[in-house]
């Protein structure tokens, strides 16, 4: 039996256990069998022969000698290849049949769930219970990757450090994160995502977090969330459990939407207005290309941090990390060590310099709020000529014109001597760009006219297919659109 998942793709509902193997200590696999219940086992018992075996999977192309497979989607239980003798021989040491019916009932070894997702959920919020780490919970509508990243890379400086890894921030990516918990680790930092109403409540749930962050609210995936109030409902879930359960919210000190939503809250503030109520106090210094900056704790000395990172609106990424590492007692020493050494390789707030041209890398990513900032950064850079491949911004909903227009007004404002706009959003804009249908489009175009000598901002946005085009004459120059189920979509140059 099945059902189908808030994304549309299928979801066993029964038929998934969990097989424990001794042989040789190798391996705890769960998969689709016949439905037998899971009342004889619960989540304590479970997680005892998860610590034999803590390596976890939900992927079979990706299964380590020693692992613990979870079949979580439909897209990923694919009977014949799941069974196939290769792969189980390599995770238990043991043949076992490719036939549609392979348990034994009554054989012991086989545990079945309701759900395996939710199993997986609950498993690892015993796992957190269990091991009692201080998390860090980050979410947001930009900069939560960047600001996971930093927070990361200063608590690193004194502590063992668990984080998110990539953008796995999703119903299956968090609680993965947390299976990936040692009692080594001091402190995890967990970054959530959603694009949803109720998907943060669902994973602070689960995570459990003792601080939190949010980075900021702006509108995107408005055509989830419904308006930009459904936005700040969402991520807004993430303060009302730390109010519930008297956690301690770092919070951006100039940003009124987060002041709206944050009564009742233990706050400690940064921000680039000095205040004596906040912990860090930040100034942005200069941006060309990358962002410099000074932060001090109150009324002390300022520190001034020349960074690796494209983009002033990264200011209050990095005062964020400064003020959660201060917090966590890291040195200011040892904080302006982490910031200017960070370096970025994520496809957020890049600079590459290719044998032909600079390139501005900020294609992670794109929305209304995103693009603005990048717009406005792009401009403050000095270059004797200027490109901007812009790609278009998606899920916005009903105010998909209008936003898309917003940006072709912006673009005009600016000294750019070429603009290329990609995908349909863009066709009814009022402007004088170029305008492409899809990435193969700008692959010819860049094919025929060669950019040489330009300063490059690449902007991307979510949903378009995976490309790479390459071209011979531009030797190391590639443009590259990866899928939304990947990293994100975004036109990238190298």
């Amino acid at each position: 039996m099945y059902q189908q998942s808030h994304k549309g793709k299928k979801i066993c509902a029964e038929q998934i256990i969990i097989w424990p193997q001794n042989c040789h200590g190798t391996t705890f696999l769960m998969y689709l069998l016949h439905p037998i219940k899971l009342s004889h086992m619960d989540i304590s018992e479970l997680y005892r022969i998860f610590t034999e075996y803590p390596q976890v999977t939900t992927d079979s192309r990706d299964c380590p000698q020693r692992f613990y497979f979870l079949c979580a989607e439909r897209r990923i239980v694919q009977r014949q290849r799941l069974c196939s003798p290769r792969l189980l021989n390599r995770a238990v040491r043991m043949p076992l049949s490719t036939q549609k019916e392979f348990a034994v009932e009554g054989d012991s070894r086989y545990i079945l769930t309701d759900d395996c997702l939710t199993t997986l959920q609950q498993l690892a919020n015993y796992h957190r219970r269990k091991l009692g780490t201080k998390i860090i919970g980050i979410t947001g509508t930009n900069g939560k990757t960047t600001t996971k990243e930093l927070v990361a890379t200063v608590l690193a400086e004194k502590y063992n450090v668990l984080y998110t890894q990539g953008n796995f921030n999703n119903h299956i990516g968090v609680p993965k994160t947390l299976l990936r918990l040692t009692a080594e680790n001091n402190i995890a930092v967990i970054e959530m995502g959603a694009n949803h109403p109720g998907e943060i409540k669902t994973l602070v749930n689960i995570v459990e977090p003792d601080y939190g962050i949010i980075t900021n609210v702006g509108k995107a995936h408005l055509k989830g969330f419904g308006s930009f109030e459904g936005v700040i409902r969402t991520k807004g879930e993430l303060y009302d459990y730390l109010r519930e359960h008297n956690g301690k919210v770092f919070i951006h000190n100039d940003n009124e939407h987060l002041l709206k939503i944050s009564s009742g809250l233990s706050l400690i503030k940064y921000g680039t207005t000095d205040s004596d109520e906040l912990s860090v106090c930040g100034e942005f210094l200069s941006c060309d290309p990358f962002l410099n900056f000074r932060w001090r704790h109150g009324k002390a000395q300022w520190n001034e941090v020349r960074t690796h990172m494209i983009g002033s609106y990264n200011i209050y990424n990095m005062l964020a990390a400064a003020c959660i590492g201060l917090y966590f007692d890291v040195t200011e020493e040892q904080i302006c060590h982490a910031l200017a050494n960070y370096v970025p390789t994520n496809n957020r707030s890049e600079l590459e310099v290719t044998a032909n041209n600079k390139l501005i890398i900020d294609a992670y990513n794109a929305n209304p709020t995103s693009m603005e900032a990048a717009l406005k950064n792009f401009k403050e850079i000095k270059a004797d000529h200027k490109m901007a491949i812009i790609g278009a911004m998606k899920e916005l909903g009903e105010v998909s014109d209008e936003e898309h227009q917003k940006v072709a007004d912006m673009l005009k404002a600016l000294d750019i001597e070429q603009v290329w706009l990609v995908g349909d959003e863009f066709k009814s804009t009022d402007c004088p760009f170029r305008k492409f249908n899809n990435v193969e489009e700008v692959k010819q175009a860049i094919d025929e006219n060669k950019p040489e000598g330009f300063c490059i901002l690449i902007k991307g946005s979510n949903s378009t297919k995976a490309l790479r085009a390459e071209d011979e004459t531009l030797r190391s120059e590639k443009i590259k659109v990866k899928s939304e189920e990947s990293i994100s979509h975004c036109i990238k140059a190298r």
